[in-house]
């Protein structure tokens, strides 16, 4: 099975989350701009219920989500982008809000990892990527876009709760063209 990879272009990334934006599947929409901006796990993005993510007392989306991460469970906090309050501001309007963010509206339980990989697959098969991608490429494109604008890989390394830098160095997907880029762009003398 090949691996996934992290969408390096970023109007391709635009493109993926405006896909179910413009169909109007909120939900699918919330899906993709949070996997893309939280560097959850599905397991971990589809366990988020309302209460993690909206004060009901105050009527406001929260600044950040606290989680206990499935795999790890390690505490994690989050803060929420505007990309996100946006998107989880546009869900509420149009979401039946029950207990889970990414309710499968037949059950009321939460969508499945299926049902999640199945949404990501559609957006990526109508940008015609040419690399696989999956849910866990959201996570993987969090981190190489932090990486290229300079975040430090220890930093990153802390946020996916990796055990080493060489676990993050080979989860970011760095091609020769990114390491072609470093020694090209690098001017150490005039």
């Amino acid at each position: 099975m090949a691996t996934t990879q992290p969408i390096r272009d970023k109007q391709q990334i635009r493109d993926m989350s405006e896909y179910y934006l413009n169909l109007g599947q909120i939900r699918n929409y919330v899906l993709i701009v949070m996997g893309l901006h939280t560097a959850l796990r599905i397991s971990d993005l589809l366990s988020l219920t309302w209460d993690s993510v909206y004060d009901f007392d105050n009527e406001r989306i929260w600044t950040h989500i606290n989680i206990t991460e499935k795999k790890t469970g390690k505490n994690k906090s989050i803060a929420l982008n505007g990309n996100v309050i946006s998107a989880l501001t546009a869900h509420l309007n149009a979401a039946r809000r029950g207990a889970f963010l990414f309710e499968n509206a037949r059950t009321g339980n939460a969508i499945s990892r299926i049902q999640a990989y199945r949404i990501t697959r559609a957006a990526a098969e109508s940008m015609r990527f040419k690399e696989r991608v999956s849910c866990h490429s959201l996570r993987k494109t969090f981190g190489y876009h932090a990486w290229k604008s300079g975040v430090a890989l220890a930093v990153i390394m802390d946020i996916y709760n990796h055990s080493s830098l060489a676990v993050t160095r080979r989860y970011l997907g760095i091609t020769q063209d990114d390491k072609d880029a470093v020694y090209l762009g690098l001017v150490l003398m005039m």
